[in-house]
């Protein structure tokens, strides 16, 4: 499936979240046409290991390596990300400067680090504000209407059901290089390891090697069921 001048926009809470949970699927898109854009909100300033230059430079060089465009914009930073009027301005600036088709966000679930939950709400809310051609504050950009929003997972996230599951066993090679890339985050948690186990787990739940969910925030309208793919591969 060919992707030219598609568009996708991926959003970070910190420098490694887009990699640790959509970058495998980001990979995918690239090879297939697609442009891509992750932009980061904080730079892990709370972070046990690492600091904010070393993990902005990890997260560039990761983006480079997948050939994804990089941004970092400060929303507060880490641990002082909040879902307020402010912070939704500067990504609907963001979302009308770079007009993407497809917008990722962190998911919406609480039960992992709360700046990931605030993103989502921000993102969500900037999504609807950049199409809202009377907000004073975006006068001088046009307005831009986002295609589809979608929710991809943290390394904290096990037991939720995903929405769509996409297949990246030919990419999976790629993708761990990508994750490597975040050498300050290793010495952590036994992220690789997490993130892995996960992918490799709900690609046995469809046939294949490894797979990546992701989350709708809006019904996905489809001419006709027989036009969808199938749901497993198995032989």
């Amino acid at each position: 499936m060919k992707n030219e001048n598609k568009k996708i926009l991926a959003f970070g809470a910190h420098p490694d979240d887009v990699e640790f949970g959509a970058t495998g699927l980001l990979i995918k898109e690239i090879e297939g046409g697609a442009e891509v854009k992750i932009v980061v909100c904080s730079l892990g300033e709370a972070g046990t290991n690492g600091t904010p230059e070393s993990r902005k430079k990890e997260a560039q060089s990761a983006a480079k390596h997948i050939g994804a465009e990089f941004e970092y914009i400060n929303l507060g930073g880490d641990c002082h990300i909040e879902d307020n009027t402010k912070s939704r301005i500067k990504i609907a600036e963001i979302i009308r400067k770079w007009k993407p088709d497809i917008v990722l966000a962190p998911s919406l679930s609480e039960n992992q680090h709360p700046d990931h939950t605030a993103l989502a709400q921000i993102v969500r809310a900037s999504s609807r504000l950049a199409r809202y051609g009377g907000l004073k504050e975006l006068k001088k950009l046009p307005t831009h209407t986002v295609d589809s929003l979608y929710y991809y997972p943290s390394s904290a996230e096990f037991d939720k059901k995903p929405d769509i599951v996409i297949d990246v066993s030919e990419q999976y090679s790629k993708w761990v290089e990508a994750m490597e890339i975040h050498k300050s985050q290793m010495k952590t948690r036994g992220y690789l390891n997490i993130v892995s186990s996960k992918a490799k787990y709900l690609g046995s739940t469809i046939g294949v090697e490894y797979a990546v969910p992701l989350w709708v925030n809006d019904p996905i309208m489809i001419e006709s069921i027989t036009a969808l793919g199938s749901s497993r591969k198995f032989k």
